[in-house]
């Protein structure tokens, strides 16, 4: 985001990073640059690959009835 950006826009941009975070869904993005960085030689995780292995560790050993 350029530095010089409205307060609108800003303001939409931090929104939109919270709900990302929220739900879960702007990990993804996040995951590949770590991964790009710190283990080039192995390949990524596909992305539904990636969202199973995150609700596995989130929900491991959680039993609920509904």
């Amino acid at each position: 985001m350029p530095e010089r950006a409205s307060p609108l826009l800003r303001l939409l941009v931090v929104a939109r990073d919270l709900l990302r975070g929220a739900f879960g869904t702007g990990g993804y993005e996040c995951y590949r640059a770590h991964h790009a960085t710190h283990h080039p030689d192995e390949p990524p995780l596909e992305r539904v690959a990636y969202f199973r292995q995150r609700q596995h560790e989130r929900w491991n050993g959680i039993s609920r009835c509904c």
